[in-house]
């Protein structure tokens, strides 16, 4: 039973972290396109995070 549990907490440990890597993933993508999208300016579209 100890071992059950323990593979459980480490399963949910690990979809935890899964979901926070793609959201992470998702809000860097979303920025990018919000600041380097139709309307940023020349200046931003140079930036690094653009490139």
């Amino acid at each position: 039973m100890n071992s059950r549990r323990t593979l459980a907490t480490l399963a949910v440990s690990a979809l935890c972290v899964g979901i926070l890597v793609l959201f992470t993933d998702i809000e860097v993508q979303l920025v990018r396109w919000v600041n380097c999208g139709a309307i940023a300016t020349e200046a931003e579209k140079n930036s690094e995070m653009c490139r």
